[in-house]
């Protein structure tokens, strides 16, 4: 997995592929649930999935966090995230209301295609605060994103 991580996100920047170097196959927090896509060729695809609380306002909401997404380049295009779908029941059996996620704008095309499907609404404009995954002196323990963010109705509209 490490490897694939490193490829597939090495290939946008360098740095994005730094988390994984010496077997890591997370980089904040480990998922609960991974859904690793095979075929002849190794790992063609991954997501992977983690309950954690996130704030929105004043509330704390309980969501089933997804990241880790990738595709191996090859298969870019051919709709595999459409296999987030075989996901769902997962998403269920976890027992949160959303599913959430967060993306680079320059993913957005590619979010696009899978949010018409209406499995996701795609947000913009909405500033994400988040924890570095390690502990840098230089820099501050959070940032403040602009990302797109991904959220899908699990137990609740």
């Amino acid at each position: 997995l490490s490897d694939f991580f490193r490829k597939t996100y090495g290939r946008t920047n360098a740095s994005n592929a730094k988390p994984f170097e010496g077997g890591r196959s997370w980089a904040g927090a480990r998922p609960e649930v991974r859904a690793i896509g095979y075929d002849a060729h190794g790992i063609a695809a991954h997501i992977g999935i983690l309950r954690r609380f996130i704030k929105v306002g004043e509330v704390d909401l309980l969501v089933a966090e997804l990241g880790l997404y990738g595709v191996r380049p090859d298969l870019e295009g051919l709709g595999i995230s459409f296999s987030m779908r075989f996901v769902y029941p997962v998403l269920q059996q976890l027992g949160v209301p959303f599913a959430f996620g967060t993306v680079r704008h320059a993913l957005r095309n590619h979010v696009e295609r899978f949010c018409r499907g209406g499995l996701a609404t795609m947000l913009s404009g909405i500033p994400v605060r988040s924890t570095h995954p390690e502990v840098y002196p230089d820099l501050p323990p959070t940032r403040l994103e602009d990302v797109l963010v991904l959220v899908t109705p699990i137990g609740r509209s």
